[in-house]
């Protein structure tokens, strides 16, 4: 007993549980030396071992190109491809040409091209978040160019010439058709953009071989009393502002040749407002029409400095829509294009008006007169 008490406690504890006979496995430390096998020999294999699957199995198969199979592919492939310029839009001198607006039985005349349901052509439009607004193509091709009526060359400066525009369709679908099918072709006819059967009439009067424009709302003097309407673009703003109105407005319907002013006495009198405006049209390629309300307006300026082509309408036919008065303005239009051998007009789409009109023009030819287009009197 003396000897238990003073033997270690180690010692008492290995000799109790030699005489109940049990054994104390160190499994603990057994369980560390495999773990650090374990991980030392993964460590050995991936220094020693170039196996760039990491072990993953894999099989090595043949693979069979199928190329050959294809019949269509191996037809396409085995002709030379060939790109062909259009003579249309890329004559062989190297000149632009004018196309001619679309008709029905002949659409996209001189482009090779399908124009879209106002009869612009792809080439002269692009995308923008406002809609598709036109521009001038990558070969030299104006919208100018592409979407006017052309003028006989044996006519142009051998007479006296009378260009009227028409302004105010669009907004009443029927009002317009009827214009559209009483005026003679070489009358130019203004679209205002906010009708609701725009891709009506503007294909109505291309189809039949007006050549046509788009009517821009700029700022009169007594503005906002006098407003010509949403998106007006206004004197004072930032440039962006008045351009982002601009493509708004431009992207109503397509196949315009040029821009006519709605109003705008105040706006085109203003030649830091109006010159990043024009400067749009040139670049673009576009035309513009002062309707010659105001003589304090700079466009002809403007427009000289951007290479943009230009006129200037000398009067208003249907001022006072009364028949009398409108044969008179028109009369006055005779003289002026005798005296000055052009002059351009200005009446809207009132039935009076365009039936006066329709029915002056009949007569043009016995007074040695000839009917152009706007476009032919554009500088």
């Amino acid at each position: 007993m003396a000897n238990d008490l003073s033997t270690p406690l180690t010692g008492r504890r290995r000799r109790n549980a030699a005489r109940s006979g049990r054994f104390h496995f160190p499994l603990a430390r057994l369980l560390f030396i495999v773990i650090f096998l374990i991980i030392g020999g993964v460590a050995l294999r991936l220094v020693l071992v170039e196996d760039p699957n990491g072990g993953r199995p894999s099989q090595e198969v043949a693979i069979t190109s199928t190329r050959d199979t294809n019949s269509v592919a191996n037809s396409a492939a085995s002709r030379p491809a060939t790109i062909t310029a259009d003579p249309g839009q890329v004559p062989a001198n190297g000149s632009v040409i004018a196309v001619p607006p679309p008709t029905s039985s002949n659409p996209g005349t001189g482009t090779g091209q399908i124009p879209d349901r106002f009869g612009a052509l792809p080439d002269l439009s692009e995308e923008t978040s406002a809609g598709t607004i036109p521009r001038m193509s990558g070969t030299g091709l104006t919208p100018f160019a592409a979407y006017r009526r052309p003028a006989s060359g044996a006519v142009e400066g051998a007479a006296p010439m009378i260009a009227v525009v028409v302004t105010g369709l669009g907004i009443n679908e029927q009002g317009s058709l009827e214009a559209i099918d009483q005026l003679p072709d070489e009358v130019t006819l203004a679209f205002a953009p906010y009708g609701r059967s725009l891709s009506n009439s503007v294909a109505a009067a291309r189809t039949a071989g007006h050549e046509v424009m788009l009517e821009v709302p700029l700022e009169p003097f007594d503005y906002p009393q006098n407003d010509p309407g949403p998106h007006t673009i206004l004197t004072g703003e930032a440039p962006r502002a008045n351009l982002e109105k601009l493509f708004w407005l431009m992207a109503r319907f397509g196949g315009y040749f040029g821009i006519i002013n709605n109003m705008g006495a105040r706006f085109t009198a203003s030649a830091a407002d109006m010159a990043p405006i024009m400067e749009e049209f040139g670049a673009r390629g576009l035309g513009y029409l002062d309707d010659g309300s105001s003589n304090r307006s700079v466009a002809a300026q403007l427009a000289t400095a951007n290479r943009v082509p230009f006129g200037r309408a000398s009067q208003v036919i249907d001022a006072n829509p009364a028949r009398a008065s409108i044969l008179s303005a028109l009369a006055s239009l005779e003289t002026q294009a005798m005296e000055t051998g052009s002059a351009i007009g200005i009446v809207s789409a009132l039935p009076i008006s365009v039936q006066a009109v329709s029915e002056w023009a009949r007569e043009l030819d016995a007074k040695g007169i000839v009917l152009v287009p706007a476009s032919a009197l554009m500088k």
